[in-house]
This record gives C-alpha cells, sequence and structure tokens, in this order.
C-alpha cells in the first residue's frame, strides 16, 4: 500500500484579495515558494495553503502519454483558501471522431459567419491590446486565467457568446429589478478577477478603438491568450460577435452542466448547443487548469449516492486528501481545490490521465472515463498533448461560434457591464 499522504501546511501572510499563485522569478520572490510539478516555483498569497503530496501513484500511460513513475511520485494537490466575496480590481485541426450519434431532436443553433480580420481596417491591433493585458494580469492574478476560461464557456452556453454573462446585476433593491445571469446560482461563483480582467481589456481597446470592438470579442481573445500563458497552445480567433441587448436569468437553468451531470446529460446540453461528444471531452480538458469550490465535491467524497460512504471510483488517496480541507460541515465556503491534481498550473493533458488513474475531481469528469461513448477519446487524449491541443482548439472554435449576435440583433457597449442607453 502506499504510504499515507504527508500534509504541508504554511501559513502565509493573510491579503484582503483574492489570493495569487504568482511565479517566483517574475517577483524576484525568494522566500515563501511552491514547487510544481513542471518546475514552477510558486508563492501563495492566501489565508492558509496546504499542500498535500499523494505518493507512489501506479506507473501508466503510453508512450508520449503522461507516466506517473513507481518511485515516489508526487501528485501535488494545492488547496487554497480563496475570498469571492471581496471586489478586485481589476491550425484548426480536423475534430476527433464522435463517439455517439446526435443526442435529442433539438436543432443545431443558427450561426453566423465570424473572420480573422473582422476588425483589420477599424482596429487592427485589437489582439495585441488584449493580450498586453491579459499578460500583465496572469503575473500579478494567475487565478484570473482559468476564471477567464471558465466566464466565456458560461457565456457561450446560455444564449451564445454574446457577453450576456457581462451584464452586472441590478443595484436596485425593487423586487421587480429584473434578474440577470450573474445573479443565478449556477454564476454565483464566477470569480470576480475574470470580470476585471475583461474589464481593463475593454478600457485599453476603447482608448484606442472607441466603439468598435464588442465585449464579446474581448472575451473570446482573453480566453484565447490565457490557454497560452498557461502552456497551452496559441490559435487565431475569429471575431465578428456583437453583446447581447439582454441578459435574462432565466435563461440559464438547464444550459450548463453540472458538476455530477450524468454522461447522458452532458451530452444533451452540448447537442442542444450544437456540440457533439468529441466537444464534450475536448472542451472539459480546460479542467487541466484552475478551481472548484469544495461544495461541489462533498457529496463524492462524503455521502455518495446515498450511501455515507465516499465514490467507490475514486481514489482513496485523494478523497483522504480532500477531506482533510472540505470537512462535511461547517466549513469555509471559500475553499477550493484544483481540478487537476497532477499539473495544476500547467494546460496540458495530464487531465485525462488523472481520469484514467480514478483522479478526477468532478463526478462529471470522471463519467467521461467510465462512460463508454467517451472513454476512447478520454485515451485517446491522455496519449498524446498534440492531439489534445488540436481538439482543443477545434472545439473552442465551434463553441465560439454559437448562436453569434449580428447587426441590429447585438450591440457593441463602452462598458462591459452595462447595456448601451437607448438613443
Amino acid at each position: 500500500m502506499p504510504s499515507p499522504s504527508t500534509v504541508l501546511s504554511a501559513h502565509l501572510r493573510t491579503r484582503p484579495r483574492f489570493p495569487s499563485l504568482v511565479p517566483a522569478r517574475a517577483t524576484g520572490l525568494r522566500d515563501k515558494t511552491a514547487s510544481s510539478p513542471s518546475g514552477w516555483r510558486f508563492r501563495v498569497r492566501s489565508n492558509a495553503c496546504f499542500l498535500l503530496a499523494v505518493a507512489n501513484q501506479p506507473a501508466m500511460g503510453s508512450s508520449g502519454g503522461i507516466r506517473f513513475r513507481r518511485r515516489v511520485g508526487l501528485v501535488l494537490l494545492l488547496l487554497v483558501v480563496a475570498s469571492l466575496g471581496g471586489t478586485a480590481r481589476a491550425r484548426e485541426a480536423q475534430p476527433l471522431p464522435e463517439a455517439a450519434a446526435a443526442v435529442g431532436t433539438r436543432r443545431a443553433p443558427e450561426r453566423h459567419g465570424l473572420a480573422l480580420d473582422f476588425y483589420a481596417k477599424t482596429c487592427p491591433a485589437v489582439d495585441q491590446i488584449v493580450a498586453n493585458v491579459t499578460a500583465a494580469r496572469y503575473r500579478d492574478f494567475p487565478a484570473a486565467g482559468p476564471a477567464v476560461l471558465r466566464l466565456f464557456h458560461h457565456d457561450c452556453f446560455v444564449e451564445g457568446c454574446d457577453a450576456s454573462i457581462l451584464i452586472a446585476p441590478t443595484a436596485s433593491a425593487a423586487a421587480a429589478a429584473p434578474k440577470v445571469e450573474r445573479d443565478m446560482e449556477e454564476n454565483r461563483n464566477l470569480a470576480q478577477e475574470a470580470f476585471d480582467t475583461v474589464a481593463l481589456a475593454k478600457a485599453a481597446v476603447e482608448s484606442r478603438c472607441p466603439g468598435v470592438v464588442s465585449c464579446a470579442d474581448v472575451l473570446a481573445l482573453a480566453a484565447r491568450d490565457y490557454v497560452q500563458q498557461a502552456g497551452g497552445p496559441y490559435y487565431a480567433v475569429k471575431k465578428g460577435r456583437k453583446d447581447s441587448k439582454v441578459s435574462l436569468a432565466g435563461k440559464v437553468r438547464g444550459s450548463l452542466p453540472r458538476a455530477n451531470s450524468t454522461v447522458d446529460e452532458l451530452l444533451r446540453v452540448f447537442a442542444g448547443k450544437g456540440l457533439g461528444a468529441a466537444d464534450l471531452v475536448a472542451l472539459s480538458g480546460a479542467h487541466t487548469v484552475g478551481f472548484a469550490h469544495c461544495v461541489h465535491v462533498l457529496g463524492r467524497i462524503y455521502d455518495f449516492r446515498g450511501t455515507r460512504r465516499p465514490d467507490p471510483l475514486m481514489d482513496a488517496r485523494l478523497v483522504k486528501a480532500l477531506r482533510m480541507s472540505c470537512p462535511s460541515s461547517g466549513g469555509s465556503a471559500r475553499v477550493v481545490v484544483p481540478f487537476d491534481v497532477s499539473t495544476p498550473f500547467q494546460f496540458d493533458h495530464a487531465y485525462y490521465a488523472n481520469l484514467q488513474a480514478r483522479l478526477g475531481l468532478l463526478g462529471s469528469d470522471q463519467a467521461l472515463f467510465l462512460d463508454p461513448r467517451t472513454r476512447p477519446l478520454v485515451q485517446e487524449l491522455a496519449g498524446n498533448k498534440t492531439r489534445f491541443f488540436q481538439a482543443f482548439v477545434a472545439s473552442m472554435d465551434r463553441m465560439g461560434a454559437i448562436r453569434i449576435k449580428k447587426g441590429r440583433k447585438g450591440e457593441v457597449r463602452k462598458v462591459c457591464s452595462q447595456h448601451l442607453l437607448p438613443v
């Protein structure tokens, strides 16, 4: 049997901001750092940080894939206490073969043409303007990277990629005040750093190209930038989206996958967006970076399907490590845990190897390897990082074209959190 998990606790300075994982070489710091398996050294700013090393992971994987060595192969699990309540400042590849026929009978969403050179005459430097902002933000707030990627997904899956998720809730206390997408429970844990990053990027674009570039395009560009900055592929982003004129809370329910969704449920949600099983598996690879709140894993580690026992298909050492930071009751709602317990800071294909090793964090993640319709796709991507990058880029392109608003159906906001005032 493998040796017990080793718990290393480091109590660092408390800061009234969202914790950031800052590359030590970028800050010049030489103390209070932690090393990731990829060789990066990070300083963790938070109320508390727990590093749990799970030793002796059995070797597995094929040539070109992730290998977990039999010798003391450490699986790094970084558990960060994150404050979400404050207000922070601020090619194409052929798709993977479908593992299943289209699910459901709903007609695929209407798609409109986008173009790589959409702003060639009106704002030719838009990619670089946004990239300058995201690069600076990634240095100071690396957690904003996966947060922006998640924000883009939540935007596109609810009425299309139209920046409707960016509209701020109404400040009025009136009961009749219309609810927006951000008011819904599914969106309440979206990190403020993501919204701040888009707002900063949009402001920078407005200073050079006022009234030209939509917030929806800025969000798509920022998501791409963060994928690259975390070690993922760079890909060209097609542009030409307009911002939605409405943001309706009622459109959210049933449009987004849940942490415990079955593969049947996931396939139905994706089919409703004109996406298939290959897209589901490829886009789920975004969980190679980022964090989830404890509330999304409590059922798996304490009371799986009413058994009062953990999910038997989750590695016992991972269960033990998660329980140390996510108590069954009375725990902090601000605690988050990484999706990828082997390389949490690196955009790579380790996520799929984790699923094969029963180290998937969410039930919806692990289900992709358990279901025979999606298992072959997981196995293919686990063994080939280049193939994963190609599949991910192709699926991001398809997702980014869902229900695009054009012409009078949309607007170009000056401030992403506010609709344009009627003229």
